[in-house]
């Protein structure tokens, strides 16, 4: 049955030196899968709700998926609570209405252990090795859990956004995988106009699409407004710990 698990069996001696279409690679993992009635569990690293949102319309269906919350690159703290509510909360709504039991882990928030690995790296642009590094660190933390808790494959959401490069990506959860001796899937979630369902499926849920990768370096580089984002931030969770949901709360703002 290794050849189920293993995606390094998918990929064969054509693909050696040029970029790899790992959207299809994973199409014909889950071909597969179900051809042998193989359902797996997959521990999914999500950078965010919005980014989770094709990747859960996409696999609960074949898989039984655990959303794993790691992200202590998120910054400030008030901003990586609201991420992870609106990330819970989006889970249970659409747990509702798919009939899907998708379950939700958070790892700790240790935004030291990002601040050490950043080192040196600072001044990194968006997309270099600053980021390569923060893939690796939050996949690494996904593919722990997934071979604590018995998990067939850990794999990544991040995939899914436009800025992210999913051959970097995919090459970090290899790297992991061989370390880890635990499988990784990979995916390319932004391919068949991925990004664009999840923005239709942002505006279904009403969920909270934030303006930055939460990262405090590339934030200043853009010149977001971290005051800003921390009292808006500050403000949706204790309108949430009022038991408002969310959807709501978008609603009546607009009206």
């Amino acid at each position: 049955m290794d050849e189920l698990f293993n995606a390094k069996n998918f990929i064969n001696a054509k693909h050696k030196n040029c970029n790899i279409n790992y959207d299809r690679i994973l199409q014909n993992m889950v071909k597969s899968w179900q051809e042998h009635g193989f359902r797996p569990k997959i521990m999914i690293h999500s950078c965010c709700a919005p980014c989770s949102t094709v990747v859960l319309e996409y696999l609960a269906d074949v898989a039984d998926v655990t959303i794993y919350f790691s992200n202590s690159n998120i910054h400030p703290k008030s901003e990586y609570d609201y991420r992870k509510q609106v990330q819970e909360d989006f889970i249970i709504q659409f747990n509702q209405r798919t009939n899907h039991t998708v379950q939700f882990l958070a790892d700790e928030y240790n935004p030291k252990r990002f601040l050490e690995m950043a080192k040196g790296m600072e001044d990194e642009v968006e997309g270099g090795k600053r980021c390569h590094a923060c893939y690796d660190m939050r996949l690494s933390r996904a593919a722990e859990k997934a071979k604590e808790l018995d998990f067939d494959y850990f794999a990544s959401a991040l995939t899914l956004s436009p800025h992210k490069n999913s051959q970097i990506i995919n090459d970090v959860g290899f790297n992991i995988e061989t370390f880890l001796t635990v499988h990784y899937l990979p995916s390319d979630f932004k391919k068949n106009n991925g990004y664009r369902r999840s923005v239709d499926m942002c505006k279904e849920y009403d969920i909270y699409r934030q303006c930055y990768c939460g990262c405090v370096f590339a934030a200043k580089q853009q010149g977001v407004d971290l005051k800003a984002v921390n009292q808006h931030a500050r403000e949706q969770l204790e309108k949430h710990r009022q038991n408002i949901p969310f959807y709501f709360i978008k609603q009546n703002d607009n009206d």
